[in-house]
Protein backbone atom coordinates (compact mmCIF):
# COMPACT_ATOMS: atom_id res chain seq x y z
CA UNK A 1 0.00 0.00 0.00
CA UNK A 2 1.18 3.31 -1.00
CA UNK A 3 2.47 5.21 2.23
CA UNK A 4 1.19 8.67 2.55
CA UNK A 5 2.40 9.31 6.08
CA UNK A 6 6.18 8.51 5.66
CA UNK A 7 8.37 9.72 8.87
CA UNK A 8 10.78 10.39 6.25
CA UNK A 9 10.77 11.22 2.46
CA UNK A 10 11.49 8.09 0.38
CA UNK A 11 9.90 6.21 -2.61
CA UNK A 12 6.57 4.63 -1.69
CA UNK A 13 4.97 8.21 -1.95
CA UNK A 14 5.76 7.26 -5.75
CA UNK A 15 2.99 5.42 -7.36
CA UNK A 16 3.98 2.89 -9.47
CA UNK A 17 2.72 0.11 -11.72
CA UNK A 18 2.18 -2.38 -8.67
CA UNK A 19 1.07 0.71 -6.13
CA UNK A 20 -1.42 1.26 -8.94
CA UNK A 21 -2.70 -2.08 -8.69
CA UNK A 22 -2.67 -2.01 -5.28
CA UNK A 23 -4.87 1.18 -5.14
CA UNK A 24 -8.02 -1.08 -3.76
CA UNK A 25 -6.15 -0.90 -0.58
CA UNK A 26 -5.64 2.45 -1.10
CA UNK A 27 -8.81 3.51 -1.42
CA UNK A 28 -10.61 0.62 -0.30
CA UNK A 29 -9.48 0.63 3.16
CA UNK A 30 -10.95 3.18 6.17
CA UNK A 31 -14.23 2.83 4.12
CA UNK A 32 -16.61 3.65 7.39
CA UNK A 33 -16.03 7.16 8.84
CA UNK A 34 -17.58 9.64 6.16
CA UNK A 35 -19.96 7.30 3.66
CA UNK A 36 -23.01 7.84 5.50
CA UNK A 37 -21.97 11.75 5.08
CA UNK A 38 -21.60 11.61 1.02
CA UNK A 39 -24.75 9.46 0.75
CA UNK A 40 -27.04 12.35 2.94
CA UNK A 41 -25.76 15.24 2.64
CA UNK A 42 -27.67 18.13 0.90
CA UNK A 43 -26.33 20.77 -0.31
CA UNK A 44 -27.50 24.32 0.68
CA UNK A 45 -27.53 26.31 -2.20
CA UNK A 46 -27.28 25.73 -6.38
CA UNK A 47 -23.77 24.34 -7.02
CA UNK A 48 -21.97 26.45 -9.44
CA UNK A 49 -18.78 24.03 -9.83
CA UNK A 50 -18.78 20.38 -10.67
CA UNK A 51 -14.78 20.38 -10.90
CA UNK A 52 -11.58 22.54 -9.28
CA UNK A 53 -8.48 22.98 -10.39
CA UNK A 54 -6.15 24.25 -7.27
CA UNK A 55 -3.14 25.84 -8.51
CA UNK A 56 -0.16 26.56 -5.74
CA UNK A 57 2.33 28.52 -6.46
CA UNK A 58 4.88 27.18 -3.32
CA UNK A 59 7.03 29.80 -1.92
CA UNK A 60 5.21 33.18 -2.10
CA UNK A 61 4.48 34.97 -5.56
CA UNK A 62 5.19 38.22 -5.21
CA UNK A 63 1.72 40.63 -5.54
CA UNK A 64 3.45 43.49 -6.37
CA UNK A 65 5.15 42.21 -9.20
CA UNK A 66 1.93 40.43 -10.48
CA UNK A 67 -1.39 41.52 -9.29
CA UNK A 68 -1.62 44.68 -7.47
CA UNK A 69 1.45 46.47 -8.69
CA UNK A 70 1.67 50.39 -7.25
CA UNK A 71 3.22 52.31 -9.74
CA UNK A 72 2.36 55.65 -7.63
CA UNK A 73 4.69 53.90 -5.17
CA UNK A 74 8.34 55.30 -4.55
CA UNK A 75 11.28 53.75 -6.21
CA UNK A 76 12.47 50.69 -3.68
CA UNK A 77 8.72 49.64 -3.20
CA UNK A 78 7.34 50.26 -6.40
CA UNK A 79 9.52 47.31 -8.41
CA UNK A 80 11.08 47.24 -11.78
CA UNK A 81 7.72 45.96 -13.68
CA UNK A 82 5.79 48.40 -15.02
CA UNK A 83 1.27 47.64 -15.29
CA UNK A 84 -0.51 47.03 -18.36
CA UNK A 85 -3.87 46.85 -19.68
CA UNK A 86 -5.99 43.90 -19.82
CA UNK A 87 -9.28 43.19 -21.73
CA UNK A 88 -11.30 44.61 -19.46
CA UNK A 89 -11.34 48.59 -19.14
CA UNK A 90 -9.92 49.97 -16.09
CA UNK A 91 -8.21 46.81 -14.97
CA UNK A 92 -4.42 46.57 -14.58
CA UNK A 93 -1.75 43.86 -13.94
CA UNK A 94 1.87 43.24 -13.83
CA UNK A 95 3.33 42.90 -17.47
CA UNK A 96 4.81 39.80 -16.93
CA UNK A 97 1.31 38.36 -17.29
CA UNK A 98 0.55 39.46 -20.76
CA UNK A 99 -1.24 36.66 -21.72
CA UNK A 100 -3.04 36.08 -19.00
CA UNK A 101 -4.05 40.22 -19.54
CA UNK A 102 -6.18 38.92 -22.22
CA UNK A 103 -8.31 36.75 -20.22
CA UNK A 104 -8.76 39.34 -17.68
CA UNK A 105 -12.35 39.16 -18.29
CA UNK A 106 -12.58 35.37 -16.74
CA UNK A 107 -10.94 35.88 -13.93
CA UNK A 108 -11.08 37.60 -9.94
CA UNK A 109 -8.35 39.22 -8.35
CA UNK A 110 -8.48 39.29 -4.69
CA UNK A 111 -5.91 41.85 -3.53
CA UNK A 112 -6.64 41.47 0.36
CA UNK A 113 -5.58 38.13 1.48
CA UNK A 114 -4.52 38.14 4.73
CA UNK A 115 -2.38 36.06 7.66
CA UNK A 116 -0.05 36.86 10.61
CA UNK A 117 2.74 34.85 9.12
CA UNK A 118 6.41 35.15 7.45
CA UNK A 119 6.92 31.38 7.76
CA UNK A 120 6.74 28.76 4.64
CA UNK A 121 5.59 26.26 6.92
CA UNK A 122 3.03 27.99 8.92
CA UNK A 123 1.55 29.54 5.94
CA UNK A 124 1.67 26.13 3.90
CA UNK A 125 -0.08 24.62 6.39
CA UNK A 126 -2.25 27.83 7.18
CA UNK A 127 -3.30 27.72 3.24
CA UNK A 128 -3.56 24.02 2.68
CA UNK A 129 -5.96 23.34 5.74
CA UNK A 130 -7.76 26.19 4.87
CA UNK A 131 -7.31 27.65 8.44
CA UNK A 132 -5.45 30.40 10.30
CA UNK A 133 -5.41 28.58 13.36
CA UNK A 134 -5.18 25.08 13.34
CA UNK A 135 -4.48 22.86 16.13
CA UNK A 136 -1.24 21.83 15.84
CA UNK A 137 1.32 24.01 15.09
CA UNK A 138 3.19 21.49 13.41
CA UNK A 139 2.96 21.86 9.48
CA UNK A 140 3.86 18.09 8.79
CA UNK A 141 4.33 15.31 9.12
CA UNK A 142 0.23 14.63 8.32
CA UNK A 143 -1.48 12.62 10.46
CA UNK A 144 -5.02 10.66 10.98
CA UNK A 145 -5.65 13.67 13.69
CA UNK A 146 -5.62 16.33 10.80
CA UNK A 147 -8.70 18.29 9.16
CA UNK A 148 -9.34 16.65 5.82
CA UNK A 149 -8.20 18.11 3.10
CA UNK A 150 -10.88 20.41 0.72
CA UNK A 151 -10.65 17.55 -2.11
CA UNK A 152 -11.34 14.61 1.52
CA UNK A 153 -14.43 16.59 2.10
CA UNK A 154 -15.89 17.11 -1.13
CA UNK A 155 -15.74 13.76 -1.46
CA UNK A 156 -17.33 12.71 2.03
CA UNK A 157 -19.98 15.42 1.03
CA UNK A 158 -20.84 14.24 -2.75
CA UNK A 159 -19.05 10.43 -2.49
CA UNK A 160 -17.00 8.44 -4.55
CA UNK A 161 -16.76 8.75 -8.35
CA UNK A 162 -17.31 5.00 -9.84
CA UNK A 163 -14.50 4.98 -12.36
CA UNK A 164 -12.11 7.93 -11.67
CA UNK A 165 -10.16 9.23 -8.49
CA UNK A 166 -12.08 12.01 -7.26
CA UNK A 167 -8.90 14.09 -6.13
CA UNK A 168 -6.06 13.88 -7.91
CA UNK A 169 -2.36 15.71 -7.01
CA UNK A 170 0.10 16.90 -10.09
CA UNK A 171 2.84 16.64 -10.80
CA UNK A 172 3.85 15.34 -6.94
CA UNK A 173 2.57 15.81 -3.95
CA UNK A 174 4.17 19.23 -2.26
CA UNK A 175 7.31 18.40 0.06
CA UNK A 176 10.53 19.86 0.99
CA UNK A 177 12.62 17.75 1.54
CA UNK A 178 11.98 15.33 3.95
CA UNK A 179 8.97 17.27 4.93
CA UNK A 180 5.64 16.32 3.69
CA UNK A 181 2.86 19.29 4.52
CA UNK A 182 -0.39 18.90 5.93
CA UNK A 183 -3.78 19.42 3.77
CA UNK A 184 -2.79 16.99 1.52
CA UNK A 185 -4.62 14.07 2.93
CA UNK A 186 -8.20 12.47 4.38
CA UNK A 187 -6.80 13.44 7.75
CA UNK A 188 -10.11 11.96 9.94
CA UNK A 189 -11.57 10.73 7.10
CA UNK A 190 -9.00 8.09 6.45
CA UNK A 191 -7.10 6.98 3.91
CA UNK A 192 -10.17 6.21 1.44
CA UNK A 193 -9.98 9.49 1.17
CA UNK A 194 -6.62 10.60 0.18
CA UNK A 195 -5.76 12.08 -3.42
CA UNK A 196 -4.14 9.96 -5.88
CA UNK A 197 -0.52 10.68 -6.28
CA UNK A 198 1.09 10.74 -9.82
CA UNK A 199 4.22 11.44 -7.55
CA UNK A 200 6.32 12.14 -11.08
CA UNK A 201 9.91 12.26 -10.65
CA UNK A 202 11.47 15.84 -9.85
CA UNK A 203 12.77 17.17 -13.35
CA UNK A 204 16.41 18.97 -13.41
CA UNK A 205 14.99 21.97 -15.90
CA UNK A 206 11.49 23.06 -16.89
CA UNK A 207 12.60 22.79 -20.06
CA UNK A 208 12.24 19.03 -20.12
CA UNK A 209 9.49 18.64 -22.73
CA UNK A 210 8.63 15.03 -21.48
CA UNK A 211 6.47 14.70 -19.16
CA UNK A 212 6.26 11.07 -18.14
CA UNK A 213 3.53 9.31 -16.93
CA UNK A 214 5.58 5.51 -15.96
CA UNK A 215 2.96 5.37 -12.80
CA UNK A 216 0.24 4.57 -15.21
CA UNK A 217 2.10 2.41 -17.87
CA UNK A 218 1.44 -1.39 -17.71
CA UNK A 219 4.48 -3.68 -17.14
CA UNK A 220 6.12 -4.90 -20.28
CA UNK A 221 4.17 -7.36 -21.67
CA UNK A 222 1.08 -7.20 -20.07
CA UNK A 223 -1.46 -5.38 -22.34
CA UNK A 224 -5.21 -4.31 -21.88
CA UNK A 225 -6.28 -7.36 -22.65
CA UNK A 226 -3.92 -9.59 -20.45
CA UNK A 227 -4.69 -7.43 -17.83
CA UNK A 228 -8.57 -8.19 -17.30
CA UNK A 229 -7.59 -11.62 -17.97
CA UNK A 230 -5.64 -11.70 -14.66
CA UNK A 231 -8.89 -9.48 -13.09
CA UNK A 232 -10.84 -12.23 -14.24
CA UNK A 233 -8.40 -15.64 -12.79
CA UNK A 234 -8.31 -13.23 -9.64
CA UNK A 235 -12.28 -13.16 -9.10
CA UNK A 236 -12.05 -16.84 -9.24
CA UNK A 237 -9.76 -17.25 -7.21
CA UNK A 238 -11.73 -15.60 -4.95
CA UNK A 239 -14.67 -17.65 -5.84
CA UNK A 240 -13.14 -20.65 -4.82
CA UNK A 241 -11.35 -19.74 -1.96
CA UNK A 242 -14.74 -19.59 -0.28
CA UNK A 243 -13.92 -15.56 1.05
CA UNK A 244 -16.77 -13.65 1.89
CA UNK A 245 -17.13 -11.93 -0.99
CA UNK A 246 -20.82 -10.76 0.20
CA UNK A 247 -18.78 -8.54 3.39
CA UNK A 248 -18.59 -4.34 3.18
CA UNK A 249 -14.88 -4.59 3.35
CA UNK A 250 -14.44 -7.31 0.66
CA UNK A 251 -16.94 -5.42 -1.45
CA UNK A 252 -15.36 -1.88 -1.08
CA UNK A 253 -11.73 -3.63 -2.02
CA UNK A 254 -13.23 -4.87 -5.24
CA UNK A 255 -15.04 -1.98 -6.38
CA UNK A 256 -11.51 -0.23 -5.67
CA UNK A 257 -9.56 -2.82 -7.46
CA UNK A 258 -11.70 -2.78 -10.59
CA UNK A 259 -11.24 1.44 -10.31
CA UNK A 260 -7.51 0.36 -10.60
CA UNK A 261 -7.89 -1.87 -13.42
CA UNK A 262 -10.19 0.83 -15.36
CA UNK A 263 -7.33 3.49 -14.83
CA UNK A 264 -4.26 1.01 -15.67
CA UNK A 265 -6.65 0.12 -18.93
CA UNK A 266 -5.35 1.74 -22.41
CA UNK A 267 -9.25 1.68 -24.12
CA UNK A 268 -10.57 2.80 -20.00
CA UNK A 269 -9.92 5.56 -18.15
CA UNK A 270 -5.87 5.41 -18.43
CA UNK A 271 -6.43 7.47 -21.70
CA UNK A 272 -7.44 10.49 -19.46
CA UNK A 273 -3.45 10.34 -18.15
CA UNK A 274 -1.99 9.84 -21.53
CA UNK A 275 -0.75 13.51 -23.32
CA UNK A 276 0.43 11.71 -26.34
CA UNK A 277 -3.56 11.77 -27.30
CA UNK A 278 -3.56 15.86 -27.27
CA UNK A 279 -2.00 17.21 -30.74
CA UNK A 280 1.27 18.65 -30.59
CA UNK A 281 -0.10 22.29 -31.38
CA UNK A 282 -1.87 22.11 -27.74
CA UNK A 283 0.79 20.79 -25.78
CA UNK A 284 3.45 23.42 -27.22
CA UNK A 285 0.18 26.24 -26.08
CA UNK A 286 0.32 25.04 -22.49
CA UNK A 287 4.00 25.11 -22.88
CA UNK A 288 6.56 22.20 -22.77
CA UNK A 289 7.66 22.18 -19.20
CA UNK A 290 6.39 20.03 -16.74
CA UNK A 291 3.66 22.50 -14.94
CA UNK A 292 2.59 23.32 -18.42
CA UNK A 293 2.08 19.71 -18.98
CA UNK A 294 0.10 19.15 -15.36
CA UNK A 295 -2.22 22.45 -16.40
CA UNK A 296 -2.50 20.27 -19.51
CA UNK A 297 -3.40 16.90 -17.49
CA UNK A 298 -5.63 18.92 -14.95
CA UNK A 299 -7.85 20.01 -17.74
CA UNK A 300 -8.20 16.24 -19.16
CA UNK A 301 -8.74 15.21 -15.88
CA UNK A 302 -11.52 17.82 -15.01
CA UNK A 303 -13.16 16.73 -18.46
CA UNK A 304 -13.01 13.14 -17.81
CA UNK A 305 -15.29 14.37 -14.58
CA UNK A 306 -11.90 14.37 -11.94
CA UNK A 307 -13.79 16.13 -8.85
CA UNK A 308 -10.31 17.96 -7.55
CA UNK A 309 -6.89 18.60 -9.19
CA UNK A 310 -4.35 19.54 -6.95
CA UNK A 311 -0.99 21.48 -9.33
CA UNK A 312 2.18 22.24 -6.99
CA UNK A 313 4.34 24.34 -8.88
CA UNK A 314 7.80 24.07 -7.63
CA UNK A 315 11.24 23.34 -8.84
CA UNK A 316 14.66 21.50 -8.43
CA UNK A 317 17.84 22.83 -9.82
CA UNK A 318 20.03 20.24 -11.49
CA UNK A 319 22.67 20.27 -8.68
CA UNK A 320 19.93 18.83 -6.58
CA UNK A 321 19.67 21.89 -4.30
CA UNK A 322 15.73 22.33 -4.18
CA UNK A 323 15.01 26.12 -4.44
CA UNK A 324 11.77 27.88 -5.50
CA UNK A 325 10.25 29.75 -8.17
CA UNK A 326 8.71 32.15 -6.13
CA UNK A 327 11.09 32.81 -3.66
CA UNK A 328 12.40 35.92 -4.72
CA UNK A 329 14.69 37.25 -1.93
CA UNK A 330 17.90 38.38 -3.85
CA UNK A 331 20.44 38.08 -5.97
CA UNK A 332 23.33 36.90 -4.07
CA UNK A 333 21.37 33.82 -1.72
CA UNK A 334 22.26 30.73 -1.42
CA UNK A 335 20.68 28.58 -4.05
CA UNK A 336 20.64 25.37 -1.65
CA UNK A 337 19.13 27.44 1.18
CA UNK A 338 15.97 28.04 -0.92
CA UNK A 339 16.26 30.62 -2.25
CA UNK A 340 16.14 31.77 -5.93
CA UNK A 341 18.35 34.77 -7.81
CA UNK A 342 17.15 37.82 -7.49
CA UNK A 343 13.73 39.39 -8.41
CA UNK A 344 14.95 39.75 -12.02
CA UNK A 345 14.84 35.38 -12.08
CA UNK A 346 11.42 36.25 -12.15
CA UNK A 347 11.24 37.44 -15.48
CA UNK A 348 13.01 33.90 -17.02
CA UNK A 349 12.46 31.00 -18.70
CA UNK A 350 11.39 29.28 -15.40
CA UNK A 351 8.50 31.84 -13.48
CA UNK A 352 5.85 34.10 -14.58
CA UNK A 353 6.24 33.25 -18.32
CA UNK A 354 5.78 29.69 -18.41
CA UNK A 355 2.69 30.29 -15.54
CA UNK A 356 1.03 33.06 -18.12
CA UNK A 357 1.44 30.63 -21.03
CA UNK A 358 -0.04 27.64 -19.14
CA UNK A 359 -2.78 29.67 -17.01
CA UNK A 360 -3.83 31.59 -19.98
CA UNK A 361 -3.98 28.30 -22.08
CA UNK A 362 -5.80 26.75 -19.24
CA UNK A 363 -8.62 29.28 -18.96
CA UNK A 364 -9.06 29.60 -23.26
CA UNK A 365 -9.41 25.79 -23.47
CA UNK A 366 -11.62 25.32 -20.55
CA UNK A 367 -13.79 28.17 -22.31
CA UNK A 368 -13.47 26.76 -25.42
CA UNK A 369 -15.23 23.30 -24.43
CA UNK A 370 -17.35 24.59 -22.79
CA UNK A 371 -15.96 23.71 -18.94
CA UNK A 372 -15.04 27.09 -17.42
CA UNK A 373 -18.37 27.79 -16.36
CA UNK A 374 -18.60 24.55 -14.14
CA UNK A 375 -14.63 24.27 -13.25
CA UNK A 376 -13.33 26.63 -10.41
CA UNK A 377 -9.46 27.60 -10.90
CA UNK A 378 -8.03 28.82 -8.02
CA UNK A 379 -4.47 30.40 -7.60
CA UNK A 380 -2.84 31.37 -4.45
CA UNK A 381 0.98 30.75 -2.58
CA UNK A 382 0.88 30.18 0.87
CA UNK A 383 1.78 34.50 1.16
CA UNK A 384 3.36 36.92 -0.58
CA UNK A 385 6.05 39.79 -1.21
CA UNK A 386 7.56 42.51 1.45
CA UNK A 387 6.51 46.03 -0.23
CA UNK A 388 10.17 47.19 0.35
CA UNK A 389 12.68 45.44 -1.82
CA UNK A 390 15.73 44.25 0.21
CA UNK A 391 19.42 45.17 -0.48
CA UNK A 392 19.96 42.04 -2.92
CA UNK A 393 17.40 43.14 -5.21
CA UNK A 394 14.73 41.19 -3.87
CA UNK A 395 11.71 40.55 -1.69
CA UNK A 396 11.22 38.73 1.18
CA UNK A 397 8.09 36.82 2.54
CA UNK A 398 5.02 38.81 3.72
CA UNK A 399 1.60 37.75 4.72
CA UNK A 400 -0.39 40.85 6.12
CA UNK A 401 -1.26 41.69 2.37
CA UNK A 402 -0.83 39.40 -1.01
CA UNK A 403 -3.08 38.19 -3.67
CA UNK A 404 -6.03 35.42 -4.88
CA UNK A 405 -6.86 34.71 -8.43
CA UNK A 406 -10.25 32.80 -9.28
CA UNK A 407 -12.02 31.95 -12.13
CA UNK A 408 -14.84 30.17 -13.73
CA UNK A 409 -17.11 27.65 -10.87
CA UNK A 410 -19.77 30.30 -11.36
CA UNK A 411 -17.09 32.93 -10.30
CA UNK A 412 -17.75 36.62 -12.13
CA UNK A 413 -14.77 37.22 -14.05
CA UNK A 414 -13.15 40.97 -14.74
CA UNK A 415 -13.34 41.64 -10.94
CA UNK A 416 -11.32 42.83 -8.35
CA UNK A 417 -12.65 42.33 -4.61
CA UNK A 418 -10.96 43.72 -1.47
CA UNK A 419 -8.11 46.24 -1.74
CA UNK A 420 -4.73 47.06 0.02
CA UNK A 421 -3.23 50.27 0.82
CA UNK A 422 -1.22 52.13 -1.65
CA UNK A 423 1.54 50.10 -0.78
CA UNK A 424 0.22 46.66 -0.75
CA UNK A 425 1.35 46.14 2.55
CA UNK A 426 -1.35 46.04 4.59
CA UNK A 427 -5.44 45.29 3.87
CA UNK A 428 -7.33 48.02 3.57
CA UNK A 429 -10.68 46.62 2.68
CA UNK A 430 -12.58 43.39 2.60
CA UNK A 431 -9.60 40.75 4.09
CA UNK A 432 -9.52 37.38 3.29
CA UNK A 433 -8.18 34.97 5.32
CA UNK A 434 -6.74 31.05 4.42
CA UNK A 435 -10.04 29.54 6.01
CA UNK A 436 -11.83 31.82 3.36
CA UNK A 437 -10.63 29.75 0.38
CA UNK A 438 -11.47 26.17 1.90
CA UNK A 439 -14.84 27.97 2.52
CA UNK A 440 -15.75 29.43 -0.92
CA UNK A 441 -14.68 26.31 -2.73
CA UNK A 442 -16.80 24.37 -0.96
CA UNK A 443 -20.08 27.03 -1.87
CA UNK A 444 -19.11 26.64 -5.25
CA UNK A 445 -19.71 23.05 -5.23
CA UNK A 446 -23.39 24.28 -2.99
CA UNK A 447 -22.32 23.69 0.50
CA UNK A 448 -22.44 26.55 3.66
CA UNK A 449 -19.20 26.20 5.98
CA UNK A 450 -21.45 24.11 8.23
CA UNK A 451 -21.94 21.14 6.18
CA UNK A 452 -20.95 18.13 8.41
CA UNK A 453 -17.92 15.20 7.99
CA UNK A 454 -17.82 12.93 10.28
CA UNK A 455 -14.59 11.53 12.25
CA UNK A 456 -14.25 7.82 12.61
CA UNK A 457 -16.42 7.53 16.02
CA UNK A 458 -18.66 9.48 14.52
CA UNK A 459 -18.95 13.17 15.66
CA UNK A 460 -20.25 15.52 13.11
CA UNK A 461 -17.67 18.28 12.26
CA UNK A 462 -18.10 21.50 10.54
CA UNK A 463 -16.45 21.36 6.90
CA UNK A 464 -15.08 24.72 7.30
CA UNK A 465 -14.25 26.96 9.92
CA UNK A 466 -13.96 29.95 6.89
CA UNK A 467 -17.12 32.06 5.50
CA UNK A 468 -17.30 32.34 1.91
CA UNK A 469 -17.00 35.15 -0.55
CA UNK A 470 -20.29 34.50 -2.21
CA UNK A 471 -20.03 38.40 -3.55
CA UNK A 472 -17.57 36.70 -6.03
CA UNK A 473 -20.41 34.53 -7.51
Amino acid sequence: MLNLFPTQRRAPLRASRRDVLRLGGLFGMGMLPGISSALDSSRSHRPTAKNCIYVFLCGGPSQLDMWDLKPESPEGIRGPFNPIATNVPGLQIGELLPRTAQHADKIAIVRSMTHDTTSHDTGIMYTLLADSRPPSNAAYPPSRSDHPGTGAILKSLLGDSPRLPCWVTLPRPFTTGDRFYKGQSGGFLGPAYDPFFLDEEKKDSLSEKAFDLEALLLREGVDSRRLLQRKGLLGELNLRSGQPVESEGAENLRKYYDKAVAMLSSDGIGKVFDLERESGKMRDRYGRNEYGQSFLLARRMVEAGVRMVNVFWTYYGKDGCQFNLWDNHGSDKDVCGGHNRGIDMIKGEYCCPSFDTAFSALLDDLQTRGLLDETLVVVTGEFGRTPKINKNAGRDHWGQCYSMVLAGGGVRGGQVYGASDKHAAYVKESPVRPENIGATMLHAFGFAPEAEVFDPIGRPVRSSKGQPITSLF
